[in-house]
C-alpha cells in the first residue's frame, strides 16, 4: 500500500515563486498547498495542516514572523523560512521564533529539496525511521524530572505534561541527552541537529539553547541544567538514565 505524499505549504505573495515551489516539490512527490496571505494560511492549518510549511517573510502588510509564532503556539510542523531578507538579526529572529531552517533569496532548488527532507526526517518518529539504532523506538531518557522519548519524539515535565519542542530543540535536547556530562561543542551540535556545517554566519545553536533553557530551567538567566562553558560549547549536567 502506497503512503500517502507528505503536504507542505508554500506561503509566498509572489505568485511566480509559489508556482515554481510548487511545480517542484510536486515532481518529487509531494502534495502542495499554494498560498499567498497569512489568513489563508491559518485558515488550511485548521482544515487540512501540512507537514511543514515554507514562509516567506515579506508579505505586503503583513509580519512574517508573527506568522511563525503563531504557527509555533498552535501546530506541530516543520517550517521552513525562504525570504530575500538576509540580515543577520533576521536570521537569529526567525531562529528565535521557532524555524527549523532559514533560506535567503535566489536559492538553488535541489539545495531547499534537501533542506526540506532533512527537516521532515528529523520530525519522524524514531520507529519510522529505518536508520534508527536498534531499541531507539523504546528509548526514554530522564534527567532532573524530564523525561525524553526518542520514539514519540515528546518532552514531559516533571508534572508527566507535553512541552512542545520545534524539531531542531528536539534534536538538540536528544544529542544534551546523548552525552551527558560531556561539553559539546557548537560544531559536533551542529552536525548532530543539522547535518551539514555551519555558515559564516550562524547562531543556530545559541538560540535553539536560550529557547530550551527557557522550558527546561526554573531560572533561564542562572541555568543549572543546560549550562555554558566558556570557549568551549554547552554541558547537559544532570545524569541521564535510560528507561
Amino acid at each position: 500500500m502506497t503512503a500517502a505524499p507528505q503536504h507542505i505549504a508554500v506561503l509566498d505573495d509572489e505568485v511566480d515563486i509559489t508556482q515554481l515551489l510548487g511545480n517542484y516539490l510536486q515532481s518529487h512527490g509531494f502534495r502542495v498547498s499554494q498560498l499567498h496571505s497569512g489568513r489563508a494560511l491559518m485558515e488550511l492549518m485548521a482544515a487540512d495542516p501540512p507537514a511543514l510549511v515554507l514562509l516567506d517573510l515579506g508579505l505586503p502588510g503583513e509580519d512574517g514572523f508573527a506568522i511563525a509564532r503563531q504557527l509555533r503556539e498552535h501546530w506541530h510542523c516543520g517550517l521552513v523560512i525562504v525570504t530575500g531578507r538576509g540580515d543577520a538579526i533576521d536570521k537569529v529572529v526567525g531562529l528565535e521564533v521557532g524555524a527549523d531552517d532559514y533560506v535567503t533569496k535566489p536559492f538553488d532548488l535541489r539545495e531547499l529539496l534537501a533542506r526540506v527532507k532533512a527537516v521532515l526526517r528529523r520530525m519522524a518518529p524514531a520507529e519510522a525511521n529505518p536508520t534508527a539504532a536498534p531499541g531507539a523506538a523504546r528509548s526514554k531518557l530522564r534527567f532532573a524530572g524530564w523525561e525524553l522519548d526518542t520514539a514519540a519524539r515528546r518532552l514531559l515535565n516533571p508534572q508527566g505534561q507535553d512541552v512542545a519542542l520545534t524539531t531542531g530543540e528536539f534534536d538538540l535536547l536528544s544529542a544534551f541527552a546523548l552525552h551527558p556530562g560531556r561539553v559539546l561543542s557548537r560544531d559536533f551540535l551542529l552536525e548532530q541537529t543539522r547535518g551539514r556545517e555551519a555558515g559564516p554566519f550562524d547562531r543556530t545553536i545559541d538560540v535553539q539553547v536560550g529557547r530550551l533553557r527557557k522550558k527546561l530551567e526554573a531560572d533561564a538567566e542562572d541555568p543549572q541544567i543546560i549550562k555554558s562553558v566558556r570557549g568551549a560549547g554547552y554541558i547537559l549536567v544532570p545524569p541521564v538514565t535510560a528507561g
